[in-house]
């Protein structure tokens, strides 16, 4: 009886809290709508088994020692050490994937929603200020704010450089946004437009030739690179996948990034990032204010896009329409998609999904310079 005790007393059953309970449940919650709804299952999946895993007792699999006791490490505690922590690979793989899928075209042809995506950063710098006002120091609220841009891996990169302690809820509150992009951004695009501004038709974009999607790229590169330094590791990637596509001459570089590398980092990515939600680190009031600041960034940085929009129509000739501003946000491609949706809805003969794409774009590589940028000046 007494080793039954024994036993039962250096279990995961007798070390079980209400919190890891809890979270347990989000977990599983995370997964079910994964698969039952297909709701972004490729990032919802994997966090979810990642809280599970954290939230798992005495496993030891999201401790990291670098003493002589190492051997004890856990798997998932040395990938967060050596390839977010220290190394910070994962996110510019994710972008090197990213950059292979990518198409150039609607920028190039129209090189205004450039400006979209700018003006759909402004969320980005909103929260820098709520945070401070909110007590966290400069690096933790640099941290944050990038949730604004709605895009995932740039605020893992930039968490792990300014405030790594809070990786685990920026990442998840960052993914979660952006899978939640059909509930937080119809009630703004319908408020702040008019239905004969959703009913907006634009022309056809122009035929992009194959030598200008060569050089956009590496034009974007460089002159990003020379001035924000430190977003090279993500722009760098991002360009180089797309060269490796608009080449025609690596297509089996193009597979590999696009497929192998972009689905192995975001397996270990994703299941690291949700193994961080740990019961201490998810029950504290700096989460609960983490979850209303991303919230308000990413809802400001869909309102500034369209807004920018509606300002833009005052001054130019072939109007365009309000909601590819929305777009601006770095949630490829959902954002785009939700763009051309609620201007089929309004107008069925609308075609708006080449054009938000424009924006959403724009908005990955604005949300990775200002990232570079926060990292120059604050890390």
């Amino acid at each position: 009886m007494d080793e039954l005790r024994d036993f039962l007393g250096v279990s995961g059953f007798a070390n079980l809290h209400w919190q890891n309970v809890l979270l347990l449940l989000l977990g599983s919650f995370f997964a079910l709508i994964a698969i039952a709804r297909k709701t972004e299952p490729y990032v919802l999946l994997p966090i979810g088994l990642g809280i599970i895993l954290a939230n798992l007792p005495l496993t030891g699999l999201t401790g990291y020692s670098p003493t002589a006791e190492q051997q004890g490490s856990g798997i998932l505690g040395v990938i967060f050490e050596f390839a977010l922590f220290k190394w910070n690979i994962l996110p510019p793989l994710i972008f090197l994937g990213l950059g292979a899928l990518t198409d150039f075209g609607p920028i190039i042809a129209n090189p205004k929603t450039l400006l979209l995506g700018a003006a759909a950063q402004m969320g980005v710098f909103a929260a820098l200020w709520l945070a401070l006002l909110s007590g966290f120091d400069m690096k933790e609220a640099g941290a944050i704010a990038i949730i604004g841009g709605a895009d995932g891996p740039t605020t893992i990169f930039a968490s792990a450089r300014l405030a790594p302690h809070l990786l685990g809820i920026t990442a998840v509150t960052a993914y979660s946004y952006m899978a939640s992009v059909v509930f937080i951004q119809p009630p703004l695009m319908r408020l702040l437009t008019t239905k004969r501004e959703r009913e907006i038709t634009m022309k056809p974009l122009r035929e992009v030739s194959r030598l200008e999607k060569l050089l956009f790229p590496i034009a974007v590169m460089v002159i990003i690179i020379l001035v924000a330094p430190e977003s090279a590791p993500l722009i760098a990637m991002f360009m180089i996948g797309n060269l490796f596509r608009e080449s025609g001459v690596v297509p089996r570089l193009q597979n590999a990034s696009s497929n192998e590398i972009l689905n192995i980092a975001t397996i270990f990515l994703m299941i690291t990032v949700g193994a961080q939600l740990s019961s201490e680190r998810v029950f504290d009031l700096n989460t609960v204010k983490i979850l209303g600041l991303g919230l308000g960034a990413f809802a400001f940085s869909t309102v500034s896009g369209l807004l920018f929009a509606k300002f833009m129509n005052l001054f130019i000739r072939e109007k365009i329409n309000p909601l590819i501003g929305s777009a601006g946000v770095s949630a490829v491609p959902m954002a785009a998609r939700l763009s051309h949706n609620m201007g089929q809805r309004a107008n069925p003969s609308s075609f708006l999904l080449p054009h938000a794409m424009g924006p959403n774009v724009a908005g990955v590589i604005g949300s990775a310079v200002v990232a570079g940028v926060f990292i120059s000046i604050l890390g």
